[in-house]
């Protein structure tokens, strides 16, 4: 399991073996129930138990801006911001041709198709700023071109709290030019 190392895993499957009572039944089941129950939104990709999710399914959300993500996952440290109110879509991954991912795999398809269908005025891209976050937010970027919608990133720089002395160059020339007046 991610996130888990050697020692806990070892931890786990001790207490596996010693428990005493259902416990382990009760989490295996619950595991594969949430297995069963949970699934991709056929709108933006994230997780939930109906056609589509909460986000989506928020009449109060702006319609108009949609943040594209890589991953499901990466919704979430955006939401708990409450910095952003619009829509999001998942990718489900980036092109990244070593891995033999390209444009096929990801859900560029659907991205189009909500253009086409909805009434989005901005699509803010929040994809990681590695060669094939970049890689994929230029394709994308050159893909929509002839669209009619605003094209944006989301900024970078420096962590709150970061100093200087622990961010590389990229994260640093990013930083400078993309100042703001105070």
């Amino acid at each position: 399991m991610p996130g888990v190392g050697p020692r806990s895993a070892e931890r786990i499957a001790l207490w596996i073996v010693r428990a005493q009572n259902d416990q382990p039944d009760q989490i295996a089941h619950a595991i594969n129930d949430t297995r069963q129950a949970i699934h991709p939104c056929e709108l933006c990709g994230f997780f939930t138990t109906g056609k589509i999710c909460e986000i989506c399914a928020d009449s109060s959300r702006s319609a108009e801006l949609l943040c594209v993500v890589e991953q499901p996952t990466d919704i979430l440290p955006l939401e708990k911001t409450s910095a952003f109110r619009g829509r999001y879509h998942s990718l489900g991954g980036r092109i990244s041709p070593l891995d033999h991912v390209g444009p096929e795999d990801l859900r560029i398809k659907e991205l189009l198709g909500r253009l086409d269908r909805e009434k989005i005025s901005e699509i803010i891209f929040a994809l990681p700023s590695d060669v094939e976050g970049e890689a994929t937010t230029n394709y994308l970027v050159d893909l929509l071109k002839e669209k009619p919608v605003t094209m944006t990133r989301i900024a970078r720089g420096l962590p709150a709290g970061g100093g200087l002395e622990s961010a590389d160059e990229l994260t640093l020339y990013q930083a400078l030019s993309g100042r703001t007046k105070l």
